[in-house]
């Protein structure tokens, strides 16, 4: 995990109806584009934000996104964190495998949503619900990806 150090932006937006996902990706596009991602890097990051926002509200019944902008060692970067009070992930492993669906759908989501982001991080909190962080960064990326 690269260290970081929190900037003041912090938005906390509700997962509790379709019109939510909306919301949510066009804040993150918004502060992606703030935080000086690239087109295609604000594009994957909206993607796997708006995939996992989706299974908020599909699995764990709604919850929340908290988004935050981030200043690492190597730039900007943008954090988001999914939270639920469902019946969390039981099977991480088998979650993140392509074609893994338990709602009838293509089975991409998670696995796809982990592909597109730098950092990816489930957690089942001891309270129940599922926790699921994903950040990337800015300048970072095409260094590090050799993009």
């Amino acid at each position: 995990m690269i260290p970081e150090r929190e900037r003041v932006e912090l938005v906390h937006l509700p997962i509790r109806e379709d019109t939510d996902l909306t919301v949510i990706r066009h804040q993150v596009r918004s502060l992606a584009r703030l935080a000086g991602f690239g087109l295609v890097q604000q594009t994957k990051l909206v993607t796997a934000a708006s995939e996992l926002a989706r299974n908020t509200l599909l699995h764990g019944g709604g919850g929340e996104a908290e988004i935050r902008v981030l200043d690492g060692p190597d730039g900007p970067g943008l954090r988001v964190v999914f939270t639920d009070s469902g019946p969390g992930i039981p099977d991480v492993e088998r979650a993140l495998q392509d074609g893994f669906s338990t709602a009838n759908g293509l089975g991409m989501g998670l696995g796809g949503s982990k592909r597109l982001v730098q950092e990816f991080r489930i957690e089942n909190p001891p309270e129940g619900g599922a926790r699921v962080t994903i950040a990337s960064w800015s300048a970072s990326f095409p260094a590090r990806y050799g993009v």
